[in-house]
């Protein structure tokens, strides 16, 4: 059987897969099983930062693969302690719980708000998040349920209560919708899979006003804004707030599974030992590649995204075909006048590999993707587009 057949007969049907079996992959290019080429510029949904089979980042990995690959969380590790150091400076965070996946991330984000909303107000006294119409944070039930889209919720009731949802950028829903019993205010700064739509930065500043002056927290969602990906090394930086919790994944470990939930000033020791874990979390060699990417990660690699950000908006905005676009650095949507899905299928059909966000066009490149394949894939894209 085909790589396709044997996945349809043995897989779980939970995802609408392109018909495209990719067997390798160097820097922002793909092979399939044919030997057809593609330009990658989906990076795993925002995951390959610094492109596929980077040399030095693979080397890295393998380093401490051969050094140690796993151990419990009861012990120390070097590269989890050096880790989690290295995101607090970064930051100015104080304290870090290393897991998996950005679902698992937010999940102890989530638990971590309630906790400490129980040791200060007693325990379901303010148990309630409110976070926003149209976002997404996982598809565990906790996520989900903080998840704003009610099409995900559908079929999977009894969801787990305490969430609540506004619209995005309405400030008085906002403080409708905040009402009793409230302990934290949850928000992505680019809605990712709500269609890369990025919230204002007046609005987010008041919401951090508003969550000061009631003594609630402010929950960032990172997982996909993270790592460089919108120019910064976390978006957050770009609002002038200061959270209470930050999550991240996708990006910081350079292809591996890792997550990270930050905690600041007001939330470092709220976690407790017995209160939350992982086994596979903070894995030393998932460690190592994330510390390798944040070596990488410096100034002069933030002004090459926001470089190429303003490039992919030159290239695009008022082409035919092309009504807008939305996002922050190497996070882009793009609305077509064509649907966004059909797009993409020809795209792929000529080679390029892309993304979709609602009815919109996802462009998620590496964030080191070299200029003449960039140009290249708007190119047919532009083509697609325009059709």
């Amino acid at each position: 059987m085909t790589t396709q057949q044997t996945s349809e007969q043995y897989l779980a049907a939970t995802y609408a897969r392109f018909p495209v079996a990719f067997t390798r992959g160097e820097g922002s290019l793909l092979w399939d099983d044919t030997g057809k080429e593609y330009i990658d510029l989906g990076s795993g949904i925002a995951v390959n930062t610094l492109g596929l089979a980077d040399a030095a980042w693979a080397e890295a990995v393998s380093a401490q693969l051969r050094a140690l690959a796993h151990t419990s969380n009861l012990y120390y590790t070097q590269p989890q302690a050096q880790l989690a150091k290295v995101l607090c400076e970064c930051t100015g965070m104080g304290k870090v719980f290393l897991s998996n996946s950005g679902a698992e991330a937010n999940e102890c984000m989530i638990k971590a708000a309630r906790k400490w909303s129980n040791d200060r107000f007693g325990e379901g006294k303010r148990p309630v998040l409110v976070t926003l119409e149209g976002s997404f944070h996982g598809r565990t039930y906790a996520t989900l349920a903080a998840t704003g889209q009610p099409a995900m919720h559908e079929g999977f009731a009894p969801l787990p209560t305490g969430f609540r949802y506004a619209k995005p950028g309405d400030i008085d829903d906002m403080l409708a919708k905040l009402g009793d019993g409230c302990c934290a205010i949850m928000i992505e700064l680019v809605q990712g899979e709500g269609g890369v739509n990025v919230l204002e930065q007046s609005y987010v500043q008041a919401l951090a006003a508003i969550a000061k002056e009631r003594d609630m927290l402010l929950l960032i969602d990172e997982v996909q804004t993270g790592n460089g990906r919108t120019g910064t090394l976390f978006a957050f930086e770009q609002y002038d707030i200061v959270p209470d919790m930050v999550s991240t994944a996708k990006g910081l470990a350079g292809g591996l599974p890792l997550g990270a939930t930050l905690f600041g000033e007001r939330t470092a020791g709220v976690l407790t030992a017995g209160s939350h874990g992982s086994t596979f979390g903070g894995n030393p060699a998932c460690c190592a590649g994330a510390l390798h990417v944040l070596e990488r990660l410096d100034e002069a690699m933030f002004c090459e995204v926001r470089a190429k950000h303003e490039y992919i908006r030159a290239s695009l905005e008022g082409a035919p075909g092309i009504l807008g676009v939305t996002g922050l650095g190497l996070m882009l949507g793009i609305s077509t006048a064509r649907p966004a899905k059909d797009i993409v299928n020809e795209c792929l059909a000529q080679g390029v590999a892309l993304l979709t966000a609602k009815e919109k066009v996802r462009l998620l490149p590496a964030l080191n993707i070299p200029m003449e394949l960039l140009e290249k894939g708007l190119e047919v894209l532009k083509r697609a587009a325009g059709a």
